[in-house]
């Protein structure tokens, strides 16, 4: 079938003008230049360090006594425009030609010494990934350096973007955009600029714009203050240094990197943004309620020894010396969500009606983890996933119950021997428990939204290396160093010193242990079971050895199973009843479409991406990797013959789900989101 012919290819050819080579970016100089002094023909060259977005130029730094080297002529772009391929395969015109030094020789923005500068570029680059990928903007004919032509219609015009590195992954490195017709020595456009332009085309009625830009606006604010503090405090604090787990957790300064707003905290003040945000190793004590009998809905498969818990019992453990009432069950609430529901009517109903009682903040503090909401303690066994109605990244993160019971439904079906059978193949992976919850019903028996906690499992020790692929893939500041990078660079250049070979070679056999570890297991767990996990790069953990070698995984998310409605009945002998009240049976078609893209786009693409960009290995190699890998599964469900035989895959369009304002846990799983169709690398 086309594209299987490749994956016996390891050792792909280089082309001349070879898309997937950087120049490593030199050190900064003064005010952020480079220590060698920056080229003067590129246009633009003298704002890509201090003033990228709008600050002066050479001539205005400190010391300067000249001002900075006249450009070179401008070529007209319309004369030399290449044709460009489109997601699809449909060929369009949107390119220029090279203009002058390769960018990739310049300083890489992230790494300037300004946080301010570094969050601009962050967000500029994700929100030009986005566009990229989800409008089929192709890559343009040439080598590294060629300008990227982005029309705008909707606004009369467009942008030129020089490209630093084009991923066949999606994980493409930009530099600042500017308008076509800009004068020379122009600014380069910020991201809340970017922002308002793409939400004109994307939505020519204007609905959704002003809610993108005020988030673009906030997501940078907010990654600004990570960067800064990080590089100002780049050890964790005990006792978050202490445990491997949470110390990943807090590690992930930038977020996503094809969202357009991956760290929006819309809804926090600034003196809550410190205690409340993983990235700046927040840390603050839960605000427990107490809930009578008659007003209490729970459920646990938790078990010690053999032995049923309770959930009350569980968290009355968490919360030692907390008085309550008599028969009364305790409740742990976000504080945030503790200030925001205590004023909603329904709450303020069941306290007058004595249902509830304001116990206020009590106990130890808990440590937020990369998703905000899931609470950590070291030492604890259970970890906390709380509501809290802030909008982080499409939606507001309040538990729905029918997600309380999925986390327990899927316990209890793991338990029917189901995880025997699966990890006797696969003894390094496993499913991290949701195994009971408490929640609140008004008195007509209808839940009360918001006032709710789910317990987790909390499998990791102290020692143990486990962090989330986003974590491990994500750039950051480093002790000792001035260039931002991701742990799994870090990784791959320890190994490659410690064993004598080459980066390349390394990042080979880390991805194929990762295929074998993470991935091999997450197909044979829907070949087994029917069930389909939404294994995205946030949800997926993978667990290192002492060296840094995968050797094991994890699986979190009580919202992320998809049961397909092929094998209910299998589903059902298993475990009867399965899905009536967790509303988890999807179809086949829409189950395929959802696996495909969320381990296969984001999770197994989105890391050659990592890989790629980082300048550790050849995307190509890692792609035929992977290819062949596929072909070894193939036996392990329709996943691995459709990421092999189709030319195209449905994707997650991050930024018109935005524009669309919409919410990803509200309605139809099928409608939640937008996906668009993109080119399959692994089909070329």
């Amino acid at each position: 079938m086309p594209g299987r012919s490749e994956a016996s290819s390891l050792s792909p050819a280089r082309d001349a003008e070879d898309w997937t080579v950087g120049v490593p970016a030199p050190q900064f100089g003064q005010a952020g230049f480079p220590a060698s002094g920056l080229p003067g023909g590129w246009p633009g060259a003298a704002e890509a360090g201090a003033s990228a977005y709008g600050g002066s130029g050479v001539a205005d730094l400190p010391g300067s006594g000249t001002p900075g080297p006249a450009p070179a002529p401008r070529s007209d772009p319309a004369a030399s425009v290449p044709r460009q391929k489109d997601g699809t395969g449909r060929a369009r015109v949107g390119g220029a030609g090279p203009l002058g030094p390769e960018p990739a020789a310049l300083p890489d923005l992230l790494d300037h010494p300004d946080p301010a500068v570094a969050a601009e570029a962050a967000a500029v680059e994700n929100l030009l990934r986005c566009w990229v990928r989800e409008t089929g903007i192709g890559r343009p004919d040439g080598p590294v350096g060629t300008l990227l032509r982005i029309p705008l219609p909707a606004s009369g015009a467009a942008l030129l973007v020089a490209v630093r590195y084009w991923s066949p992954s999606g994980w493409h490195r930009f530099s600042p955009p500017r308008f076509e017709a800009a004068p020379a020595h122009a600014p380069a456009l910020d991201a809340v600029t970017l922002a308002a332009l793409i939400a004109r085309e994307g939505n020519p009625a204007g609905r959704g714009g002003a809610d993108l830009v005020g988030r673009v606006a906030d997501s940078v604010h907010r990654t600004a203050e990570f960067i800064a503090d990080r590089r100002e405090h780049p050890a964790p604090p005990a006792p978050v240094a202490g445990d491997l787990f949470l110390t990943s957790e807090q590690s992930l300064l930038l977020g996503h990197p094809l969202h357009p707003t991956p760290k929006s905290r819309e809804g926090l003040s600034e003196a809550e943004v410190r205690p409340y945000s993983p990235e700046l190793h927040g840390s603050f004590p839960l605000h427990w309620l107490a809930v009578a009998p008659a007003a209490l809905a729970t459920d646990s498969a938790w078990t010690e020894r053999g032995r049923p818990v309770p959930a009350a019992q569980l968290l009355g453990r968490l919360a030692p010396g907390l008085t309550l009432p008599d028969g009364a069950t305790p409740l742990p609430l976000h504080p945030w969500q503790a200030r925001d529901l205590l004023r909603r009517p329904a709450v303020t109903a069941l306290r007058d009606a004595g249902l509830l009682t304001d116990l206020g903040p009590h106990g130890e503090p808990w440590h937020p983890t990369s998703s905000i909401r899931t609470v950590h303690r070291p030492g604890a066994p259970a970890m906390l996933k709380l509501s809290l109605g802030l909008r982080i990244t499409n939606s507001r993160r309040e538990n729905l119950r029918k997600e309380l019971h999925r986390g327990v439904e899927v316990h209890r079906l793991l338990r029917t021997g189901l995880a025997e059978q699966w990890q006797a193949a696969h003894p390094g992976f496993d499913i991290v428990r949701d195994p009971a919850w408490v929640a609140v019903n008004a008195p007509d028996g209808t839940p009360v939204q918001g006032l709710d906690v789910l317990l987790r499992h909390n499998p990791f020790r102290s020692g143990d290396d486990a962090l989330c692929v986003a974590a491990l893939t994500a750039p950051r500041p480093w002790p000792g160093r001035t260039t931002m990078r991701s742990r799994l660079a870090e990784i791959v250049s320890r190994l490659a010193g410690a064993t004598g070979r080459s980066t390349s070679a390394v990042s080979a056999e880390w991805f194929l242990r990762y295929l074998d570890h993470v991935v091999l297991p997450v197909l044979a767990f829907d070949a087994l079971a029917g069930v389909a996990l939404e294994a995205h790069q946030q949800n997926t953990l993978v667990i290192l050895d002492p060296a840094g070698w995968p050797l094991g995984g994890r699986y979190r998310d009580n919202q992320g199973y998809y049961f397909r409605a092929s094998r209910r009945a299998e589903l059902e002998r298993r475990l009867p009843g399965i899905g009536a009240a967790s509303d988890t049976f999807v179809s086949d078609a829409i189950t395929d479409e959802r696996f495909a893209y969320y381990l296969g786009v984001n999770n197994v693409l989105g890391l050659i991406g990592a890989f790629g960009s980082a300048r550790l290995a050849d995307e190509r190699v890692l792609l035929a990797a992977f290819r062949r890998f596929l072909g070894k599964a193939a036996g392990l469900g329709p996943l691995p013959a459709q990421l092999l035989d189709s030319p195209t895959l449905r994707c997650k369009a991050n930024l018109l789900t935005r524009l669309g304002g919409l919410d990803e846990l509200v309605g139809p799983v099928d409608t939640q989101s937008v996906y668009v169709t993109i080119a399959n690398p692994l089909h070329d």
